[in-house]
Order: C-alpha cells, then sequence, then structure tokens
C-alpha cells in the first residue's frame, strides 16, 4: 500500500502509522491553520487532535517565569565561585572561561548545557567538575547517549547498526528508506532485513 497524502481527509490511524518528515508536517500545519512552533513531538500532536476533533490549536502564548538575575554572561568578569543564574547562557564569554580552566578540548555538549540549566544555584566551579564527570563518562566505549524520541531516523541507525555489525550506514539508511514507506513503527526490528 501506497504512503496516504497528508491532507484533512487523512485518518488518525494512518497518520500515526507512518512516518512524516517534520516539513511535512510543518506544510500541513500552514494550510490548516494550526501552530508550527515547537518540535516535531508538538507538533505530532496538534495535528492528531486536529485530526481526532477538527479544531485548530491556535499558537499558545506562554508566560515564561521572569527571570530575576541581570548578571550578563555575554561580559562579566567570571570566577570559580560565580554561581549560575536563572539568566545563564553559555556566550562566548562563558566558553573561553571554561577553556581556560578545563583546556582546548573544552566543548558545550547536550548533557552538560541540560546541567547547567537544571542547577541554577550552583557554581562554575560545580560546573566544571560536572563537565569532566561526562567527558570521563563519555570516554567509555561503552557508554552511549540517549537519543531523544524525535529522532527516529538517528534511533533507527543506531539500532541498525548495532544488531548488524556486518553491514553498513549506507545498508541501514537503505532499510530506513523502507520502513518509513510502510504502515508501523518507525523503530528498528529484526524483521526489517526481509524487506526488499
Amino acid at each position: 500500500m501506497n504512503r496516504p497524502k497528508l491532507d484533512k481527509y487523512i485518518s488518525l490511524q494512518d497518520f500515526k502509522d507512518y512516518y512524516w518528515l517534520k516539513e511535512e508536517l510543518v506544510t500541513f500545519c500552514k494550510t490548516i491553520g494550526i501552530d508550527t512552533t515547537g518540535g516535531k513531538i508538538d507538533i505530532t500532536e496538534r495535528i492528531a487532535s486536529y485530526i481526532q476533533t477538527g479544531l485548530v490549536i491556535k499558537k499558545v502564548i506562554s508566560r515564561k517565569q521572569s527571570r530575576t538575575s541581570k548578571f550578563n554572561w555575554n561580559n562579566e568578569v567570571l570566577s570559580l565561585d560565580t554561581i549560575l543564574t536563572d539568566s545563564y547562557k553559555n556566550t562566548e564569554n562563558v566558553r573561553k572561561f571554561f577553556t581556560e580552566k578545563i583546556g582546548n578540548h573544552f566543548s558545550f555538549n547536550v548533557l552538560f548545557m541540560n546541567w547547567t540549566k537544571e542547577n541554577t544555584g550552583a557554581s562554575i566551579r560545580d560546573a566544571i567538575e560536572e563537565w569532566k564527570k561526562i567527558y570521563e563518562l563519555k570516554k567509555d566505549k561503552n557508554y552511549k547517549t540517549n537519543i531523544a524520541p524525535q529522532f527516529e531516523y538517528n534511533r533507527y541507525m543506531r539500532a541498525f547498526l548495532a544488531d548488524n555489525p556486518d553491514k553498513t550506514s549506507k545498508d541501514a539508511m537503505k532499510y530506513w528508506k523502507i520502513k518509513r514507506s510502510i504502515r508501523g513503527t518507525n523503530e528498528y526490528e529484526k524483521t526489517d532485513c526481509n524487506h526488499k
């Protein structure tokens, strides 16, 4: 069966059973008037809601908690005792400081950036210690970073290659293209290699 057209007549089951690129979802939203902000999962949920109810979810203007700190991470003088404020940002000023204290191998990574967001009140000294722990963890050949659910392609590729060490990335891409074009899950399954 060919993949159905993503339009206002698609059934909820067909919508859920097939893989859609974010660009396809955004284009559909624009034709209907659905809010296109946020990640792929957010947009998918809005479309599913529209298909079920016929109601268009407009952009919701959220009132973010106002930041209380006026600390300017772009140009303030930093020290090991500087506290991560609610206005913390990974600026060039911050990068320069971390590079001076850690070395040229310093780089921002997702785990570290998430840690800084979640640890307002910690010091830069604490942040450096956390960065070093993450760095050591990533050097472990058995360590694998978590791939968020919206990155279906990356998740598929990793699982396929782990289960098929004799195959290449090119093989994995071939089976991913087949997988995303047919009804069902986009997660890797051992039977995927049976598809021609």
